[in-house]
């Protein structure tokens, strides 16, 4: 039996001996009292440990610093310039974000996170963070969101930024392109500034696991050395309740990603208060982080508490550290010496005797670590140099620290505005040579306090940039040095071309199918990234098992179950699969950083991830936007898709509206094809537009399917204009008798041309056929000419594309595919006739194709009777024969389907 950690109920195989531990251990107890007996079994456990005797590591320590003041590295730097430089900083950043909530602008912003990080964040700019100019080819850096005012204040003085830009802070399209600066880490819209977005909180540290880990990938597979690289991530200690935030943090352990170093700022409140009031954050998260296998560092006090603590003989002081709740750390933090004197330092006459010597406000001046720069340093120094596992820094600090106004109160978040006496305060404790005539000045015309700026020539800015070109130019900053790939050409794609002939396949294969003779191509073989979490069997990847093999840093230290079979489960330290387990979100953080490896790493990467229904867009939605706000590129395959064709699968994996969820995303490229020569088409033409000469940063999606269909070849007169823009014509009636145009998208086009052949067959209607590659880009298309409409009124107008390539289609419109109606009805004001939609909406649930497609009424006999209807209300054929249509076919009864049999009905 296990009991915390330690086993119970073994054999004794010496019972003499053990009593005689046991009674020594609790004479020591009797004599030395319980904080003696703590601290010799703590050491006695540490000893353990040395010795590799296998006892359990211990899930926390006290709450102090994890390196004692003897074991503090000697500090290198400037500290006197490095104060100095933090305080414009300070000043800076919170004179920013007031500035922006100055009367009749008001567009928010945070004051008090930077102010709590920024001796984390200096010691890692001015010693630790290399850039893009490093030999080693540069650390890459997760910045807090809500730290970035003290990132632009930075940027600021080292020339990067003006004033005028830190004045337009939050303002980004009134003063112009370019003119203002995004409230948070967003490269979409700073592109040469920000590399990571990071303010959806929790995914900073799932992302930056999984880039730590694709770098190592990268190492592996000999396409970039990346042994020089660093990923740093700085996090909140609210944030760490998003389950994104721990939920990978095993992965890092398991993979022994000593690249990879996270800062948490335990300042020990979230926005509306204290993060664990009655507990103590630093403690838990250690617990966590030691128990995923993680080297952790906690940064609890400053230098001050040094000589207290070589006082604390008994452990009194370490008790009462150990011992006081959060929420009474963050009333010390606005109280005065007084207070704390009597509250902290007062319950024990031990405690009271130690600091009787201090002054209220010695007292009152305690630091907490995170605030000293040389407790600082020394973690961070650490961090740097630990192997074989990757290590966290929980540091202790005060949120709005240095403003008096601020300074650990519960509203400090929504405080945004300082006021002319609370600059004047903040000024002071800086030491800053600001006036008072000054300040009021600025305060009476601008509605805010001015910038400082020492000059170029201070000795505070040439030892910041002298820092900064040593540690290889200035961050964050992001660049594309990717060499153009060769692509490869037409004849790669003729196979796909030829179609099916008499045998049946699906979308998802004719996918799978082209990514192998990828991976083949001598030129972008290599660079493709295939990524699943723990389905790849199910879409017929497991033949590349044996050539490509699941990447593992381990190699494969085992014999697989099923090695004797031609397609066994191979894993390699220079595989190229990344399996990511049953984890939608890791896959996500996977394909974002190989998606943006062009940026990262200088390496044009392409991630093909193909993930299981809506377990894509639906469930990592807010990831996806991420990817898309990191410019990431490559393909996302939405595969088993629709909500009739996983059948069986039921309500929860019958995806209806991922392509709804994908117009959000303005990055999003989505196509639902319906054969295989579309399919060639559409993903020669993604690589073109994200790999080729004039590359976008766009993201191409596909929905495909399982369901087995016959695959026509492609036609001599194939419209790939049409297929590329989302709509070509497929046939075209000859018969006589009334017309109407049927649409249909994905695998809903078997059921529009059944639909065509009984119209014709048995009431004498001639359709003509649509296959709609894509609704979303049609309905982008339309809304994008009647932009360009409005902004140019006096200028021939501009048609949507849909209603040009259906001028002149005789007859009403009938529209279907498996989501729900919303899909085909985005285009509905651009189409030029009466337009009539079926689809899936509402839950999908468990049984047969024809069943599910009877019950949502969109299988081919009720685009029949949708088709008849149209015709009835134009006048074209009699309502009779509506009438006797829905009779004849039953479309209103599933039942009626229940003995039609279907072909490839598993997952």
């Amino acid at each position: 039996m296990i009991h915390e950690g330690l086993p119970t109920q073994l054999p004794d195989i010496d019972p003499e001996e053990t009593q005689e531990w046991l009674a020594s251990f609790d004479a020591m107890l009797d004599d030395r009292g319980r904080d003696r007996a703590r601290y010799v079994m703590l050491r006695l456990l540490e000893r353990a440990r040395e010795k590799q005797v296998g006892v359990p590591a211990l899930r926390s320590t006290d709450y102090i610093n994890t390196i004692p003041p003897e074991r503090e590295p000697w500090f290198p730097g400037d500290e006197e310039i490095e104060r100095r430089i933090r305080a414009f900083i300070r000043w800076n950043a919170a004179v920013m974000v007031s500035s922006a909530n100055r009367k009749g602008l008001e567009v928010g912003g945070h004051i008090a996170t930077y102010q709590s990080s920024a001796s984390l964040y200096e010691v890692g700019f001015n010693h630790f963070f290399r850039g893009k100019d490093h030999d080693g080819g540069g650390d890459q850096i997760y910045i807090q969101g809500h730290g970035s005012p003290g990132v632009y204040a930075r940027a600021f003085l080292e020339g990067r930024l003006s004033e005028e830009q830190l004045y337009r802070f939050r303002q980004e399209v009134q003063h112009g392109k370019g003119a203002g600066l995004p409230s948070y880490p967003h490269p979409r819209l700073m592109p040469d500034f920000w590399e990571f977005p990071t303010v959806s909180m929790g995914l900073t540290a799932i992302n930056s696991i999984y880039q730590a880990r694709f770098n190592r990938y990268l190492h592996n597979r000999g396409i970039k050395d990346t042994d020089q690289q660093r990923v740093w991530a700085f996090m909140g200690d609210g944030e760490m309740a998003e389950p994104e935030s721990l939920g990978a943090i095993r992965v890092a352990a398991r993979e022994e990603l000593d690249n990879l170093t996270w800062v948490i700022n335990c300042n020990l409140q979230q926005l509306d208060g204290p993060v664990t009031g009655n507990g103590k954050i630093i403690q838990e998260l250690e617990a966590n982080f030691r128990g995923a296998g993680w080297n952790v560092i906690k940064v609890v006090w400053g230098r001050e508490w040094d000589a207290l603590l070589a006082k604390d003989v008994n452990g009194v002081l370490v008790n009462q550290m150990n011992t006081t709740p959060d929420g009474a750390f963050q009333t010390y933090s606005t109280e005065d010496g007084a207070y704390v004197r009597e509250h902290f330092f007062g319950g024990d006459t031990r405690l009271r005797k130690m600091v009787e010597h201090m002054s209220d406000t010695q007292i009152e001046k305690l630091p907490r670590g995170g605030h000293d720069y040389r407790k600082v340093y020394a973690a961070f120094d650490a961090a740097s140099k630990h192997t074989g596992q990757p290590t966290v820094i929980l540091a202790h600090t005060i949120k709005g620290w240095t403003i008096d106004a601020l300074e650990g109160k519960n509203a400090t978040h929504q405080m945004k505005k300082l006021t002319l006496p609370d600059l004047k305060k903040f000024r002071d404790r800086l030491y800053l040579p600001i006036s008072d005539r000054d300040l009021e000045e600025s305060y009476e015309r601008t509605g805010g306090a001015p910038f400082y700026h020492p000059g170029a020539d201070s000795p505070e800015i040439e030892y910041m940039l002298e820092r900064r070109k040593a540690l290889g130019g200035s961050i964050p900053r992001r660049v594309n040095r990717a060499t153009a790939l060769k692509l490869p050409g037409d004849e790669l794609y003729a196979e796909l071309k030829q179609g099916s002939g008499k045998n049946k396949f699906a979308t998802t294969m004719a996918v799978v199918r082209l990514l192998r003779d990828w991976m083949k191509d001598p030129e972008i073989g290599d660079r493709l990234v295939p990524i699943a979490p723990d389905e790849y069997r199910t879409f017929g990847m497991d033949s590349m098992f044996p050539s490509a093999k699941v990447y593992n840093p381990g190699g494969q230290q085992y014999e697989s179950v099923d090695r004797k079979m031609l397609l066994s489960y191979k894993e390699s330290a220079q595989g190229q699969m990344l399996h990511e387990g049953i984890s939608e979100a890791g896959a996500m953080a996977s394909a974002t950083a190989a998606g943006s490896a062009y940026s990262t790493h200088g390496e044009h990467m392409i991630p093909f991830y193909i993930f299981y229904s809506m377990f894509g867009f639906q469930r990592t939605g807010d990831s996806i936007w991420a990817m898309a706000d990191q410019l990431a590129r490559g393909f996302l395959i939405g595969a088993t898709a629709g909500r009739t064709t996983l059948t069986g699968e039921g309500l929860q994996h019958a995806d209806g509206h991922s392509p709804l969820i994908a117009a959000t995303n303005p990055a999003i490229v989505h196509y639902d094809p319906a054969f295989s020569y579309e399919i060639s088409h559409i993903m020669q033409n993604g690589l073109a537009r994200m790999y080729g000469a004039d590359a976008e940063d766009v993201i191409f999606y596909l929905t495909v399917y399982n369901e087995p269909v016959s695959m026509p070849a492609e036609p001599s007169d194939v419209d790939v204009e049409g297929i590329l823009k989302g709509i070509h014509r497929v046939s075209v009636a000859e018969g006589e008798g009334p017309r109407v145009q049927l649409m249909a998208s994905g695998v809903g086009f078997p059921w529009v041309k059944e639909a065509a052949r009984l119209l014709a067959e048995e009431w004498g209607v001639q359709p003509d056929l649509w296959s709609v590659t894509s609704w979303n880009e049609l309905a982008r298309d339309g809304a994008a000419a009647e932009e360009w409409n409005l902004l140019n009124p006096g200028e021939e107008p501009r048609s949507a594309y849909v209603r040009d390539k259906l001028a002149g289609a005789p007859g009403p419109v009938v529209a279907v595919s498996d989501y729900m109606r919303a899909v085909p009805l985005q285009i509905a004001r651009w189409v030029p006739a009466d337009y009539r939609v079926l689809g899936a909406d509402g839950f999908g649930f468990a049984d047969t194709r024809p069943a599910a497609r009877r019950f949502f009424h969109i299988d081919a006999q009720s685009v029949v009777v949708q088709a008849l209807q149209s015709l009835a209300d134009a006048g074209e054929v009699p309502v009779e024969k509506v009438v006797e249509a829905a009779r004849r076919y039953r479309i209103d009864d599933p039942t009626a389907v229940k003995d039609v049999q279907q072909e490839g009905g598993d997952a």
